[in-house]
């Protein structure tokens, strides 16, 4: 997974995405800022966060299938025609569900004050 970049906004008003533990010199005023000011503690559990929202939903994917897969196999395929209403409650039920929870851990996580150096 690539790690979600960590947006420095300069004194001067520019900004800029940079990847934890990189440096960035600002093109207009010249500062340089450093993200390995952020506790590696703090960026570690947002990660973890981030990453345990994305496995759920590859959990409840794949647990869909496992179930659906061998109904249709094993027992009918009759069971096909219920893919599309476990769609449409996946897409209008579990997704904004995930949604809303994932942009709250997003709201949530840390604000950190960079210095230039």
């Amino acid at each position: 997974m690539k790690k979600p970049p960590i947006t420095i906004k300069c004194e001067c008003g520019e900004t800029k995405d940079v990847a934890y533990g990189q440096r960035w010199l600002c093109d207009v005023c010249q500062r340089s800022w450093n993200t390995q000011q952020i506790p590696q503690e703090e960026y570690d559990g947002l990660l973890r966060r981030v990453r345990r929202h994305q496995l759920e939903v590859l959990a409840a994917a794949g647990l869909m299938a496992a179930v659906f897969v061998p109904l249709i196999v094993v027992v009918s395929s009759g069971f096909i025609y219920l893919i599309p209403i476990v769609m449409v409650f996946w897409l209008f039920v579990l997704l904004p569900f995930w949604r809303r929870r994932y942009r709250r851990t997003a709201r949530s996580a840390p604000r950190w004050e960079l210095h230039p150096e």
